[in-house]
């Protein structure tokens, strides 16, 4: 689907008028067989309009006016006649674009965490995004519209971005109210505008921040979201830029922070208006202690889950770094609405490229079920797919696997690590440098290595499924330094070809929906990228020793005094092949997403009081 065009002085003249009466027999009606919605609608003479919704009680920009979100819609020429339709949507700070000149935090700090100078803007990285698609070439002739809202501070929008707070969720929210008649609506013109054709029943959808405030709008309890599909998506802002009490980048975006995002989608008119709001994002945001407060409590989700109303299709990638594990299976863990969700191999994406058939199928019953009430069977089917293995993909009753065990692993001298302790093995230590990638510090492994300890299991008998969160309890010693970090991998060691979180183009093309012009409706098939490594860093996990007992509160530690440090690595699905060996590894910066304190941290760990668990499903270790 192609971005549809901003219209700013005339609207379709059709699109303001009330509903025509039909001239002769029954109203267009949406067509029904097998329990499902057919196609019959024309995508080419779709109504297009674009209404400016009034967001009432909010003005994040401080004018005095309350903020308008613009939300661009395509509908059936049929609901001119009197067909009403529910609302596929998707709101986004990313149509205008985003302002690829703002730039990332320094990383390389001082001693107290604050940034060096010298180094100021080192880490600025571009992003792109694209905004093609499927919604109005698949779902409109199938009875659907399809609505695209600019979000507070972007593109037509007035108010400003604030990353995930209250402010934000109101707009989207406010689209849902006007398509049920509960907010108000203007033409360019600034003429009332009413959504007759709207059945009221809204399903969002989205990717990335597109598929965040899905969950932040169901939060709300709005009536009228009956289904959300959050793809990628956030559920904490602090656990997508903080984790137990440390300051952790997203993946690929080292030195990002709420400031930094909002003032990229920062592309409205007079955004000038909005440099004191991004001011305060950056006074409250914290990038020093990392500590969880008012600040973050605002933009975590998961307080107001007990709110959500809609049936949640929930869809993450197993190798995705950016927006981590741990959103979606919090999330997961915490709805009681009627639940699906779908776990695959690549990274940061939309999945319907790579198991195209199966996914058109799977959401289109999704959608006529909560959206038209029809008896799609959807809800009968298992409610996990996850994908094992490249284009390997089993169906179970849930997730994490029904049946998972939690397994300790221990540490020991020789680099061992097994199903018993070994509370007599000699203490060992490292010394903490930050120029060298947890990549490079694993290659070596089981080698000693002065930057890192690895421990490794003996050769596996069978293949060992892991299937949720695994932990790490570390008795350790902060003998000196300044790196409050401590980080743990847990690494799959064995030559293997492996997803790499990306994917390439198979040569097929699989047409999904009607052709427009400069739009076919079709796609290139993808599968996964694979890359032969001797070793895949399968999941990793970070802590603040200083929020030991909070990640709300920070507690200087003793240098040299013993701790047991307990905290999650990022949750996963994976299959640790026969013959291969499980590895865990401890250090302290993770230079793709810590902080970078200075060089020389020692840290003395105690094998024999340590241990990692595993969520295992299937296998034996030994």
């Amino acid at each position: 689907m192609r971005r549809i065009p901003i219209v700013l002085a005339v609207l379709l003249a059709s699109a303001l008028l009330p509903p025509l009466p039909a001239t002769a027999g029954e109203p267009p009606s949406v067509k029904i067989e097998n329990n499902a919605t057919q196609p019959v609608f024309s995508r080419a003479d779709a109504i297009l309009q674009t209404v400016y919704v009034e967001v009432a009680g909010t003005d994040s920009d401080h004018d005095g006016q309350n903020d308008r979100v613009a939300v661009d819609i395509l509908r059936p020429k049929e609901t001119d006649q009197g067909l009403r339709v529910p609302t596929i949507m998707e709101a986004s700070p990313y149509y205008a674009g985003i302002d690829f000149t703002v730039p990332n935090h320094v990383v390389d700090v001082d001693e107290n965490g604050n940034p060096l100078p010298s180094l100021l803007a080192a880490e600025a990285t571009p992003r792109s995004f694209a905004f093609d698609g499927y919604y109005d070439n698949f779902f409109l002739p199938r009875g659907y519209a399809i609505a695209l809202v600019e979000n507070l501070g972007s593109g037509r929008a007035t108010g400003c971005p604030t990353a995930g707070d209250v402010n934000e969720t109101a707009g989207p929210k406010a689209a849902v109210d006007w398509l049920n008649g509960r907010a108000r609506g203007f033409d360019a013109a600034g003429a009332p505008v009413s959504a007759f054709w709207s059945t009221g029943s809204v399903g969002m959808i989205g990717t990335s921040y597109n598929g965040t405030l899905p969950n932040a709008v169901a939060a709300t309890g709005v009536e009228g979201l009956k289904t959300i599909v959050p793809i990628a998506a956030i559920s904490s802002w602090y656990d997508y830029y903080r984790a137990n009490g440390g300051v952790v980048a997203p993946g690929g975006y080292q030195g990002e922070d709420v400031d930094v995002l909002a003032k990229a989608v920062l592309t409205r008119d007079g955004k000038e208006i909005c440099r004191p709001v991004m001011d305060r994002l950056t006074a409250t945001q914290d990038r020093v202690t990392g500590d969880y407060s008012a600040f973050w409590d605002a933009r975590n989700y998961l307080n107001d889950v007990s709110k959500v109303r809609a049936s949640v299709f929930v869809v993450h990638g197993l190798n995705d770094w950016n927006v981590k594990t741990k959103q979606f299976s919090q999330w997961w863990e915490r709805i009681r609405t009627p639940k699906k969700i779908w776990l695959h191999m690549s990274g940061h994406r939309d999945p319907w490229t790579l198991r195209t058939q199966e996914w058109f199928r799977q959401l289109h019953a999704w959608f006529d079920k909560w959206l038209y009430g029809l008896d799609t069977g959807i809800d009968r089917e298992p409610a996990a797919d996850v994908e094992s293995a490249p284009g390997v993909w089993g169906q179970h009753r849930s997730w994490p696997l029904p049946g998972a065990v939690p397994v300790h692993l221990w540490p020991s001298s020789g680099a061992r690590l097994g199903l018993l302790p070994r509370p007599l093995s000699p203490r060992e230590s490292y010394v903490d440098q930050k120029s060298r990638t947890a990549e490079q510090l694993v290659a070596s492994a089981p080698a000693a290595d002065p930057n890192r300890l690895a421990w490794l299991t003996a050769p596996l008998p069978t293949d060992v499924r892991v299937s949720g969160t695994p932990s790490v309890s570390i008795r350790a010693a902060v003998k000196s330094g300044a790196s409050p970090y401590l980080s743990a991998f847990l690494v799959d060691f064995g030559t293997d070809a492996r997803p790499t979180g990306g994917s390439v183009l198979t040569g097929e093309t699989y047409c999904y929906g009607e052709s427009v012009p400069d739009d076919s409706g079709c796609l290139g098939l993808r599968r996964h990228a694979l890359a032969e490594a001797p070793f895949k860093i399968v999941t990793r996990g970070w802590t603040d020793v200083r929020n030991r007992h909070s990640d709300s509160r920070t507690e200087p530690i003793r240098a040299g005094r013993d701790y047991t440090f307990r905290w999650d690595l990022q949750p996963n699905d994976y299959v640790f092949k026969k013959g291969h060996r499980i590895g865990l590894m401890i250090t302290s910066t993770d230079r793709d997403f810590t902080l970078r304190y200075p060089e020389g941290t020692t840290v003395e760990v105690t094998p024999g009081l340590s241990s990692i668990v595993l969520p295992v499903v299937l296998g034996r270790i030994t």
